[in-house]
């Protein structure tokens, strides 16, 4: 093993791993439908409920001052994470799919007019294409499709045809959720920007494995979401540049979000408070800083190498199996294993495999024109984390081989 992680010592900080499932011990290959939460999350969750509880940002007492603290010092946390310019280019939202609707609700509500041209990508997640066409009915604007290899890599010749005058915003995952492709974002927004498009990447999947630096990468928007990253359900962040969220309407009107109120008018807030209406997910918010503080001690670095490690271990394992087939075989991938055997339906596979404690996710994991595009109704996803190990990925295979023979 090459990696420089302590995966034992590792394993310890959750708890969860220590379940049974269905008298076995469990084996958990959904992290990119969620990750488990290391212990640290679970205590800073609950140290905020015993010890400082307040709402934030309006009150003068001790306990409100120590909230606030708190909850600001998880948008600085966020805003080093990224390495965003501001800390008031981070906005706290529900997740990704938030994130997503509020650009279209605000910087398509400005800046879309009929006729105009957004551009996305075969591999999108379903909250990365309803909003844009939502937004592209009421517009009268065109939504724009950029095609893929039978690998699930971006055709980037066909990328550029699209591009046009006409372009007013590219948004493309940064790396897929179905299939684990990193797509090229630095080059996909360097020729947005020469036509005059913004670009959003969705950094769903990304950046819990990933480096990401959003002033590198020059992207206008990125979005995240807390429970892939090892934090709470229910937060998420938006990152904007600053000169565009102060150019955007706001999403929400509310408290917080308002300077001053009137029966005749009212003027809103500055950044972030403009698009953070209302009492805010405060403790989660709170405890997703333990969770990028984790990911920070362990290093980014080290977890990408253990990670790809185990990437190449279970794909070696898996194509030892009678008539399966990776879907999803790019150069550059996050580590996700994505699969069909032929004669065995993915459900009845996800069953056996789950009555032997292995979780995995089948389906067409919220991108059914991906699946519709590579003629198949879904696929069984096996997806990676610094706390699984080699072993469990035996587990699996020892699992797949009982229920292959099982099904067919």
């Amino acid at each position: 093993m090459i990696t420089s992680l302590d995966i034992e010592k590792i394993r310890e900080d959750f708890p969860i791993l220590l379940e049974k499932v269905n008298g076995k011990s469990l084996v958990y290959f959904d992290n990119a439908a969620t990750t488990q939460k290391p212990k640290q999350v679970v205590e800073a969750l609950n140290c905020y409920y015993y010890s400082s509880n307040a709402n934030i940002h309006r009150g003068i007492h001790s306990l409100a001052e120590k909230a606030t603290a708190s909850f600001e010092a998880t948008r600085k946390a966020v805003q080093q994470f990224i390495n965003a310019a501001h800390d008031e280019e981070i906005i706290f939202t529900r997740g990704v799919t938030e994130g997503v609707n509020l650009v279209a609700n605000t910087f398509g509500k400005a800046f879309i007019n009929q006729g105009d041209e957004i551009i996305i990508s075969t591999m999108e997640h379903h909250s990365n294409i309803v909003p844009w066409q939502m937004l592209c009915e009421e517009k009268g604007a065109i939504l724009k499709v950029i095609p893929i290899t039978d690998a699930g890599e971006i055709i980037f010749e066909e990328y550029l045809k699209l591009l046009s005058s006409k372009t007013k915003l590219v948004a493309v995952v940064h790396a897929s959720n179905a299939l684990g492709t990193i797509n090229p974002v630095e080059e996909i927004i360097k020729h947005a920007h020469a036509v005059g498009a913004k670009v959003l990447v969705d950094g769903a999947q990304s950046a819990s494995h990933l480096d990401i630096d959003v002033q590198a990468m020059d992207c206008d928007f990125f979005t995240i979401s807390a429970h892939k990253l090892y934090g709470p359900t229910g937060v998420g962040v938006l990152y904007g540049k600053k000169e565009l969220l102060e150019a955007m309407p706001p999403y929400h009107g509310g408290g917080e979000m308002i300077k001053e109120v009137t029966f005749e008018k009212t003027t809103y807030n500055e950044l972030p408070y403009k698009f953070e209406a209302g009492t805010p997910n405060i403790a989660d918010v709170v405890a997703f800083k333990a969770a990028l503080d984790y990911i920070n001690t362990l290093g980014k670095k080290a977890i990408a190498a253990y990670e790809h490690e185990l990437l190449t271990y279970a794909t070696a394992k898996l194509l030892t199996i009678d008539g399966l087939r990776i879907i999803g075989t790019a150069q550059n991938k996050v580590s996700v294993a994505s699969f069909v055997i032929e004669g065995v339906h993915h459900q009845d596979l996800a069953i056996i495999l789950d009555q032997q404690g292995v979780a995995i996710r089948t389906g067409h994991h919220c991108t059914q024109p991906l699946m519709n595009r590579l003629g198949i109704l879904g696929t069984s996803r096996a997806s990676f984390s610094f706390y699984n190990t080699k072993e469990e990925i035996d587990t699996m295979i020892t699992a797949l081989n009982k229920a292959v023979k099982m099904l067919r």
